[in-house]
């Protein structure tokens, strides 16, 4: 019946609502159709930009958290004693914490609007990384990183949503792209920091920083525009789109391709988990839950959580130097994904990515088989190192960001907040499998591991090759209609 009822709804079967709707936002906007085009492009880019800048503190805290666990390790197991299967719970706990912020995520984010989510993410993690700094024990090291998971668990939803709502469709790649390069700096950070400073000076400085600009810059952006149109605020959203598209700018053309999208979905009932699995949306549930369960399933967590570890396993005297290179390369990679991503395309770049990553792992569980058989060992901590490092550079030039992009471009509005959790809840039980079993996993052979690995990249690719779609150049509503199609 709902389905039936949003159809006509699209061929024009309630006109009378559908003129109330969008005559408000026609009307206060034909007086600005002789505008300068070249104005409206610099009113949009410059809102565009403060607001992702914004938003994006929230991908830094998330890759504070995430790459502080590997610098960290050896200090705090030496100083709290800790063994090596309760260093393995401090690192991967902060994964269950981030299953149930996704679990709650989409919801706290439909119900109080994307700015205050990613405000009470923030207070959340703030009072997590502070327990982290003051932990004497165990107990309170396990229930910051927790709570700090939780709100990160918040920021992987909220961020990535807030900012392809609020960016015009030929800026909307990059700009969500910059969800993962803050995560990579906010991990680099953490890296590079933690070779310098002790743990928890590191909690103290590379966990509150993020958080506390990002609560004062909410105060100058705009809400979500999308959001704010599905919950009937028609005043607001008119001023919000405004002012991301500039005082000048004739907002009438996407007013009205925003609210035809959302009269169709206001004849929707509100969606379940169940209702994820009809016919017309289990496409992209399928795309988006496999594209998260193929970032995962190529070790990531693990490597990451734990790259000072591998490096020491491959024979290295000190993970200092691997740990650098790996927090340095990210950066560059990263830039160069971002500036390929909507002139080559989602898909070539997750083709490249899948195959690097796979190569990497290939490489470094080599090198540690040759390690195991006593072959040109001289050789042994060059070829892991470089192995991880091709690993890492692949996938920050598009396994890393993508995903996320792509989640939040091909759910229609109504189903977002339920879809996007189910995501993120699969993207986060993937990471603590990973995170949690990695270090077992290396005791029982490293060369298997990575190879199981690699094997997972292999998969990958074929995912990719068959079943994403390319979303480059598409307003969300032209990418929600088509993928069905």
């Amino acid at each position: 019946m709902a389905t039936r009822q949003h159809k006509d709804i699209e061929k024009g079967g309630d006109n009378k609502a559908h003129e109330d709707l969008k005559a408000p936002f026609i009307d206060n906007t034909s007086k600005n159709v002789n505008r300068s085009p070249e104005t409206d492009q610099n009113g949009s880019i410059k809102m565009a930009l403060l607001s992702t800048a914004v938003a994006v503190c929230g991908s830094t805290e998330f890759g504070a958290c995430v790459g502080f666990s590997a610098p960290a390790q050896f200090a705090i197991c030496k100083e709290l004693d800790l063994s090596v299967a309760e260093y393995s719970l401090f690192g991967s706990i902060i994964t269950i914490g981030a299953m149930i912020g996704a679990i709650t995520s989409g919801r706290i984010a439909d119900t109080i609007g994307r700015k205050r989510a990613m405000a009470l993410s923030s207070v959340i993690c703030i009072g997590g990384w502070l327990a982290i700094f003051l932990a004497m024990g165990s107990v309170l090291l396990d229930t910051g990183r927790f709570f700090t998971g939780y709100g990160i668990g918040i920021f992987t939803f909220a961020v990535p949503v807030y900012i392809a709502e609020i960016a015009p469709k030929e800026l909307r790649g990059g700009l969500t792209t910059l969800n993962q390069f803050m995560i990579v700096t906010g991990s680099s950070i953490s890296f590079l920091l933690g070779t310098v400073v002790s743990w928890r000076t590191l909690a103290l400085f590379t966990g509150l920083s993020p958080c506390i600009l990002l609560l004062a810059g909410l105060f100058f952006i705009p809400e979500s525009p999308r959001w704010l149109a599905k919950e009937g605020h028609k005043d607001e959203f008119e001023q919000a789109l405004r002012t991301l598209r500039g005082p000048k700018a004739n907002i009438s053309a996407e007013a009205k391709e925003i609210y035809e999208s959302i009269l169709a979905l206001q004849a929707l009932p509100q969606t379940r988990v169940s209702d994820l699995f009809e016919p017309e949306y289990i496409k992209p549930v399928f795309i988006a839950v496999g594209l998260m369960v193929c970032q995962q399933s190529g070790g990531i967590n693990g490597i990451g959580f734990y790259a000072s570890e591998t490096f020491i396993f491959s024979g290295l005297k000190s993970g200092k130097v691997g740990t650098i290179a790996y927090a340095l390369i990210q950066i560059p990679i990263t830039i160069v994904g971002m500036v390929l991503l909507d002139k080559s395309g989602r898909r070539i770049l997750l083709l490249i990515s899948s195959f690097g990553t796979c190569l990497g792992c290939f490489i470094t569980g080599t090198a540690f088989f040759l390690k195991d058989h006593h072959i040109i060992l001289e050789w042994i901590p060059f070829l892991a190192v470089s192995g991880v490092l091709i690993f890492i550079a692949s996938f920050s030039i598009g396994m890393g960001a993508i995903p996320w992009l792509i989640m939040s471009e091909i759910f229609p509005l109504h189903i977002k907040g339920t879809a996007g959790s189910l995501v993120c809840i699969v993207n986060w039980l993937g990471a603590w499998v990973v995170s949690y079993s990695f270090n077992f996993l290396l005791n029982w052979s490293p060369a298997g591991t990575f190879w199981l690995f690699a094997g997972f990249g292999v998969l990958n690719i074929g995912f990719v090759a068959k079943l994403v779609p390319e979303t480059k150049g598409k307003s969300l509503e032209e990418i929600q209609a088509s993928i069905n199609s």
